[in-house]
C-alpha cells in the first residue's frame, strides 16, 4: 500500500533552487552564443589569409562589462547598437576580404558600390542566373541570421539574476582592466598577451579612406586641366596605317616571368615572333603599369586611354564626363575612323560617349551565332575575324579612311572554364564551329575546387590568346601598327602575394621605320621583354605615342 507523505518546506525548497538552475541554463547559453560571435566577428581578419596575428578582443569584456551593469532603456540602446555595428563590420571584413581577394586591397564604400553590379554580371554569367541568385539569397539571409542570432542572443544578459549579474560585471571588468593594462605597455615587436582593442580604429580608418577618397578627387580636378598633349592634328608618321590597339583579359607580367607559365608563355612569345616574322613583321616589347590588378578592366582601359591615372572608380566616373581627349579622340581628330569592339559589352553603355568612336561593336552586333563560353560570350578568334570583316573588309576602296581600333579580348577572362581552341580562319562562319568546345571541359564549381587546376586553366586561356594573336597578325598584319597590351594581373589566386602590377605590351608593325621611332623607350626587340626592359605607367603611354609618331 503507497504511503503519501506530504511536501516540507525543504522539498519546496530544493525544487524551487532546481527549477531556478534550470531556468539559468537559457539565459548562459544565450549568452555564450552572443560573446562567440562577438569574438568572431571582432578577430576575423580583412585578408582572411593569416591568422597568425589573431589575438583577443578586448571588445568583448566591454561588451559583457556593459550588457551586466545596464538596465532598461540603456540596455536596450545598447543591444541595438552593438548588433548594428558589428553587422555592418562583419559585411565590410567579408567585403574586404572578396575586395583583398580579388584586387589585392580593401574594400571602399564610397568607390566599390559598382563592382558589386560587375560582380553579379560575372557570377550570373559563370553559374547562370538561377544559382547565382540562390548565392546571393543564401549570402544575404546568413548575414542577417548573424544579426538576427547576434540581437536575440544579447538579450540573455537581461535574464540573469541581479547576483548573477553582479559576478558577471566583475569577471569581465577585472578581464577588461588586465586587457587594457597590457595594451598600455605593449610595443610593436612583442603585442601584450595576445590582446588587441581595434575595433574604434577600424570604423576610423574606413571613414578616413573615405574622407581621402574625396580629397583625391579634388587633387584629380586639378589634373584634369594639365593635358601634355597639345592640340592635333597627330601621327602624321602613321598616315595610311591602321592602328589596332587590342587589350588581353588579366595578361600580366606573372604570365611571363613566374616559374609557374614561364615556360609556357615564352616558348608561345617565341613560336609568335617566328611566325610574324615569316609575314613581315617585328615586334617590340616592354612593360606597364596598371593601375589595377585582378579586375576592373574598364580602369586600366581608362588610363591608357585618357593619360590620367585612373585608379578608383571615382576618378573614372570623373574622366568621362571631363573634355580630356582620350586616345581614341586624338586619331579621330587626325583622320581615323575610330571603332570599338567589345565582346563584353552586353548592356547598355553610356560611357562610350567619352571615348569618341565612330562605331561600337558590342556583342549583340558581332554576328556571334555559337555557344557562350560561361560568362565569356565568345572566343577571341571570332572577335578578331569579326573586326576584320565589319572594318577592314573596305579598306582598300579609295576613300576609305586609316582604322583605329580599339578591342577587349576576353577569352582569358575568369572563370577559365571551358576553353576555346584555334581552328582553321575559314572555318569560322556565324561561330557555330566553336559550340563543341563551349560544351567541353568541367564546370566552374569542379575547376575553382583546386587552387591548382585555376593556375593551369589560366596558363591555358592565355597561351590560347596569344596563339590566336600571333596568327591574326600574321594573316592580317598588312599596313597595320598592332598595340597589343595586358590590362592588368590577375587575382593573387594565380599570381601569388606581392605580385607586381606590371602588364606587357607588344607594338608590332611591317614597316621598320615605325619601330625606329620607338627607340627612345628602351623597348626590347621581339615578344619577350627582359626583367630589365623599362617600365612605363600606362598613363604614360598615350604622351610617348603622340611624341613618338608626330
Amino acid at each position: 500500500m503507497n504511503e503519501f507523505r506530504p511536501f516540507r518546506q525543504s522539498d519546496t525548497d530544493r525544487i524551487g533552487h532546481i527549477a531556478q538552475r534550470k531556468a539559468n541554463r537559457l539565459p548562459f547559453l544565450r549568452i555564450t552564443i552572443a560573446l562567440a560571435i562577438v569574438v568572431a566577428i571582432l578577430a576575423l581578419p580583412s585578408d582572411f589569409t593569416d591568422f597568425s596575428e589573431v589575438r583577443f578582443p578586448l571588445e568583448v569584456a566591454a561588451v559583457a562589462l556593459l550588457a551586466s551593469v545596464l538596465a532598461g532603456l540603456g540596455f536596450s540602446l545598447l543591444r541595438i547598437a552593438v548588433t548594428l555595428l558589428l553587422a555592418a563590420m562583419l559585411f565590410l571584413k567579408l567585403a574586404d576580404i572578396g575586395t583583398g581577394t580579388a584586387f589585392q586591397r580593401p574594400f571602399n564604400p564610397y568607390l566599390d558600390l559598382k563592382i558589386l553590379t560587375d560582380g553579379w554580371n560575372l557570377l550570373s554569367g559563370s553559374v547562370g542566373l538561377t544559382k547565382a541568385v540562390g548565392i546571393i539569397c543564401a549570402g544575404l539571409l546568413a548575414w542577417l541570421v548573424v544579426a538576427a542570432v547576434l540581437y536575440w542572443s544579447l538579450g540573455g544578459f537581461r535574464r540573469l539574476s541581479g547576483e548573477v549579474r553582479r559576478k558577471a560585471a566583475l569577471v569581465s571588468g577585472a578581464v577588461l582592466s588586465i586587457g587594457l593594462a597590457a595594451l598600455a605597455v605593449q610595443n610593436d615587436d612583442r603585442p601584450a598577451l595576445g590582446v588587441e582593442a581595434d575595433a574604434a580604429s577600424y570604423f576610423v580608418n574606413r571613414i578616413a579612406m573615405v574622407k581621402d577618397s574625396i580629397a583625391d578627387l579634388a587633387r584629380f580636378e586639378d589634373e584634369l586641366k594639365q593635358d601634355p598633349v597639345p592640340a592635333g592634328p597627330h601621327f602624321s608618321a602613321l598616315a595610311g596605317t591602321d592602328v589596332v590597339l587590342v587589350f588581353v583579359e588579366s595578361y600580366g607580367r606573372s604570365a611571363i616571368e613566374d616559374p609557374r607559365y614561364a615556360a609556357v608563355l615564352n616558348s608561345r612569345l617565341t613560336s609568335v615572333e617566328n611566325e610574324i616574322e615569316a609575314a613581315g613583321l617585328q615586334a617590340r616589347s616592354g612593360w606597364l603599369t596598371s593601375p589595377t590588378v585582378g579586375g576592373i578592366s574598364w580602369l586600366a582601359h581608362g588610363t591608357l586611354l585618357s593619360g590620367l591615372w585612373v585608379n578608383n572608380q571615382g576618378r573614372y566616373d570623373r574622366m568621362i564626363t571631363s573634355e580630356r581627349k582620350s586616345l581614341n579622340n586624338l586619331f579621330r581628330s587626325s583622320g581615323w575612323r575610330t571603332t570599338a569592339v567589345m565582346p563584353a559589352i552586353t548592356l547598355d553603355w553610356p560611357e562610350a560617349g567619352y571615348f569618341g568612336y565612330d562605331s561600337i561593336h558590342a556583342a549583340a552586333g558581332l554576328g556571334y551565332r555559337g555557344k557562350p563560353f560561361n560568362w565569356v560570350t565568345m572566343p577571341d578568334q571570332f572577335t578578331l575575324e569579326a573586326f576584320e570583316r565589319l572594318e577592314r573588309q573596305a579598306r582598300d576602296e579609295p576613300g576609305h579612311k586609316p582604322v583605329m581600333a580599339e578591342m577587349a579580348l576576353i577569352s582569358s577572362h575568369a572563370p577559365w572554364t571551358p576553353l576555346p581552341s584555334l581552328v582553321d580562319w575559314d572555318r569560322i562562319g556565324d561561330g557555330a564551329v566553336f559550340n563543341a568546345q563551349a560544351e567541353s571541359g568541367d564546370p566552374p564549381s569542379v575547376v575553382w575546387a583546386d587552387p591548382n587546376r585555376v593556375r593551369a586553366q589560366y596558363l591555358t586561356s592565355i597561351d590560347y590568346t596569344i596563339e590566336t594573336l600571333g596568327s591574326y597578325m600574321a594573316r592580317y598584319g598588312k599596313n597595320t601598327l598592332f598595340i597589343l597590351l595586358g590590362d592588368h594581373q590577375p587575382a593573387s589566386i594565380v599570381t601569388g602575394e606581392g605580385a607586381s602590377r606590371d602588364a606587357p605590351m607588344h607594338i608590332v608593325t611591317g614597316n621598320p621605320d615605325l619601330l625606329k621611332r620607338l627607340d627612345g623607350w628602351n623597348w626590347q626587340k621581339g615578344m619577350i621583354p627582359l626583367p630589365s626592359t623599362p617600365v612605363y605607367r600606362m598613363d604614360e603611354f598615350r604622351r610617348k605615342l603622340v611624341e613618338s609618331f608626330d
